[in-house]
């Protein structure tokens, strides 16, 4: 048998226009050596593998859609291009699978050079949420008490309530309960599902969704080429507002942000009211109310003054300020009572008071943060309001399409909040 030698390098079989090269001259990964110098030693041990090439190596995994280290290794090893971004010869063995799997994390700076280069402004950030089946049995099942809300999120909420107390007591002269002081005294919590096999995993139970033990994956991108800012990652029993303001705190820390868009699950007060505070127009898909009302006359029929701080109802008749609630953990309302005497003797009593207050006086709510809310949701028929709901539903379910049908995260393979936040981080292609 006749042999043929050939005067070939890796640089020759690469081609010349393929995706690869333009990747490597547009992410420079250079700040890997940085991150990494302390893991290293100068004086022991063999000679290292590259840093860089294994966050190339992880690169790779994401975007050709392959689901494992183990395949990413033998695809690299069979692919000439793939060799050439690497910059491993023909004649060198590729690294082994089991030596990048701590490297995921490195990938929050490509999100900043995409910022740098352009590619990101802050016009316009968008955020959703996606299922992701977690590696759990849904046969292993039990319930536990969990905290009525995240600690993040709680310790927020008690500031503004704060607040609020300081300006009933100066409106009113009532002192505010101290609600997390009642909350021990009454330790009570909700109960969730939860499983043995996976514990940090949430039973997904919503509307049009699959129930079973899932993940969520909260993301925030740029709507001017859908690179991902952020993603924070929760069980799947997680409100959407859990993480969804520091997510947002972080995004506005990698650049300045004009407007935020999502859906109605993150239409809350504590998102307008912080949003404003930093200058940020949030353009959410209005919450529907309740389209069952138990008495006749709702909100809307009675007139807020806002000189005074009072309601007026149909009849005439005031409501005055006269407490704050917090329901259920998440929100601040002020609370607006009636005089028992005058709604006792109104002619519209049987259409004001449901059958719980019919001995008694009617009561209003106000959400605190009604105002930041109502300056957003007064615009919601402006064509610009309009296009930004477009283009998060464009973006983000489009985002959420391709990496789920190309890049395989539709199922966690490994257990855990830590295991399934690493898969989930990845930044898109640029």
């Amino acid at each position: 048998m006749q042999m043929k030698y050939h005067m070939v390098t890796i640089e020759d079989l690469a081609p010349e226009n393929h995706f690869l090269r333009k990747l490597k001259k547009s992410v420079d990964l250079s700040f890997v050596y940085a991150k990494t110098a302390h893991l290293y030693s100068q004086k022991y041990g063999r000679p290292p593998i590259d840093p860089v090439v294994m966050v190339k190596y992880l690169l790779v995994g994401f975007l050709y859609g392959i689901p494992s280290e183990r395949q990413i290794e033998e695809r690299c090893a069979d692919s000439n291009a793939l060799r050439w971004y690497l910059g491993i010869d023909l004649d060198e063995r590729v690294p082994d699978h089991s030596t990048i799997s701590q490297l995921r994390r490195l990938f929050e700076r490509v999100a900043q050079q995409c910022v740098d280069m352009g590619l990101a402004s802050g016009c316009l950030v968008a955020t959703e949420s996606t299922h992701v089946k977690a590696s759990a049995s849904p046969a292993s099942m039990y319930l536990v008490e969990t905290p009525e809300e995240p600690e993040a999120y709680w310790e927020r909420l008690n500031a503004y309530e704060e607040q609020a107390g300081e300006y009933l007591a100066q409106k009113t002269g009532k002192q505010k309960k101290k609600r997390t002081k009642m909350l021990k005294r009454k330790p009570k919590r909700p109960h969730r599902r939860v499983s043995r096999t996976d514990p940090e995993a949430g039973w997904l139970n919503r509307a049009n969704k699959p129930h079973g033990m899932y993940y969520l994956s909260h993301q925030t991108l740029d709507t001017d080429h859908g690179i991902v800012l952020d993603v924070a990652v929760t069980a799947g029993d997680a409100s959407d507002k859990t993480p969804y303001l520091e997510q947002m705190e972080r995004v506005m820390d990698l650049l300045p942000v004009q407007k935020a868009t999502a859906d109605s699950a993150y239409d809350f007060g504590l998102a307008h009211q912080v949003l404003g505070e930093h200058g940020v127009s949030f353009f959410v898909r209005p919450m529907e109310n309740d389209p069952h009302p138990s008495v006749e006359f709702r909100r809307e029929h009675f007139r807020y003054d806002q000189d005074s701080d009072r309601f007026r109802c149909p009849n005439g008749k005031e409501l005055t300020l006269m407490g704050v609630s917090r329901s259920a953990g998440s929100s601040l309302h002020w609370v607006y009572t009636a005089r028992q005497d005058e709604c006792q003797s109104c002619p519209m009593k049987e259409r004001c008071l449901n059958k719980s207050l019919k001995d008694k006086a009617r009561r209003l709510t106000r959400s605190v943060f009604e105002d930041a809310a109502r300056k957003n949701l007064s615009q919601a028929d402006s064509p610009e309001y309009l296009q930004a709901l477009r283009l998060r539903q464009i973006w983000c379910e489009g985002t959420f399409a391709i990496q789920k049908w190309s890049h395989n995260l539709t199922r966690v393979l490994r257990r855990g909040l830590e295991a399934a936040d690493g898969p989930l981080s990845f930044p898109p292609r640029p």
